[in-house]
This record gives C-alpha cells, sequence and structure tokens, in this order.
C-alpha cells in the first residue's frame, strides 16, 4: 500500500508538471490555487532542489522522512512571506540553483547527517525559494489559495522524491540514486551559470 501511494504521488507531480505548468500560460485564468500549485514546476531550478529534499529525506530515513520536508515548508513559507512584504534578500537566484547543487551532491555521495544539521541546511535553502515565490506572487489571484496551492505543490514535488528514492532500493538502486544526485548536481550547477 506504501508503495501504491509513493507511485500515486510521483505520478500526480508529473501529471501536474504536464497540465498545470503548460496551462499556466494563461495565468489570468486562474484562481489562486492553480496558479500556486504550478508555480513550483514551473522553474526546473525549483523542481531539482524540491525533489533532492525528498530523495535526502528518504536516504537519511528516519524522522527526517517527515523533518526535512515539513521544515523546507515552514521556512519557505516564512521567506514567502518576507518576499510578499518587498524585504530583499541578495542572491535568491543563485542561491536557489546552488541548492539543486549541494543537495544533489549530498545525495550523490550518501551523505549521511543528524537531522538537525540536514534541517538546517534544507531550512536555509527553503528561505531563498520562499522568497522567490513571494516575490513572484501573481496580482489578481487570491493569497491564501496562491499559498495554499504553492505549499501542495512543494509536498507534491518532496513526496515523488522520497517516493523515487525508496524505489532505487537495493545495491542497484544505490547506484541509481546516486546517479539522479549526480544529475541533480549537473543541473543545478547549469542553473548556477544560467545554461537552463
Amino acid at each position: 500500500m506504501i508503495r501504491l501511494l509513493q507511485f500515486l504521488g510521483a505520478g500526480l507531480s508529473l501529471a501536474l508538471v504536464a497540465t498545470e505548468a503548460g496551462a499556466h500560460a494563461g495565468a489570468g485564468a486562474h484562481g489562486g490555487f492553480a496558479s500556486g500549485i504550478s508555480h513550483p514546476f514551473l522553474g526546473l531550478d525549483h523542481v531539482i532542489a524540491m525533489l533532492a529534499v525528498g530523495l535526502w529525506a528518504a536516504r537519511l530515513g528516519g524522522a527526517a522522512v517527515w523533518v526535512l520536508p515539513l521544515v523546507f515548508a515552514l521556512v519557505m513559507a516564512f521567506g514567502a512571506a518576507l518576499g510578499l512584504l518587498g524585504m530583499a534578500i541578495p542572491a535568491v537566484e543563485e542561491a536557489i540553483a546552488l541548492s539543486g547543487v549541494v543537495l544533489g551532491l549530498f545525495i550523490a555521495l550518501a551523505l549521511k547527517a543528524p537531522v538537525w544539521v540536514a534541517a538546517g541546511i534544507v531550512g536555509g535553502f527553503a528561505m531563498f525559494h520562499g522568497h522567490a515565490h513571494g516575490t513572484e506572487f501573481p496580482g489578481g489571484v487570491g493569497l491564501s489559495g496562491y499559498a495554499s496551492g504553492v505549499l501542495v505543490g512543494t509536498a507534491l514535488l518532496h513526496l515523488a522524491g522520497v517516493g523515487l528514492a525508496r524505489a532505487l532500493r537495493g545495491a542497484r538502486g544505490a547506484r541509481g540514486l546516486q546517479g539522479t544526485g549526480a544529475g541533480i548536481t549537473l543541473l543545478g550547477g547549469a542553473a548556477l551559470l544560467g545554461l537552463v
């Protein structure tokens, strides 16, 4: 049953990428929730970082599976509030891209860390992701619906990462997970250099 839920979460995430992101071009026609849920899927740098949070959380196991996504969501909401208030944070886009590089490396190298250290790292990156979401808030849609949608979209990406990590079990799966981490690192590096 758990494996079924993991695959359903991953499938739903992929479906949302195809339907919501494609439909986002007409943002004025969307309500706040629909616009918000699609937002995390619209930037490759956001997608890879949020998948990486789920992958690393599952790789660490135990309480990290729920602590890391929860910390990310809470700190992201705080960062979004700062963005909405117009409070500047330097190097937001660079930090978002760097989050993919760093988290991808942690996965590729099978880095183990205490949950509180991992939560601090994830929370630090979440501040930048949230700030970007807050500053990119589309006028003309409901703020509470938009914020709820962003949180749900983020959770779906985290769930997809956890599901993928759990699907990649055993020695062959561990190599696949490390390869996925390396791919995330490369994509994050490309984003950091402005190549994607």
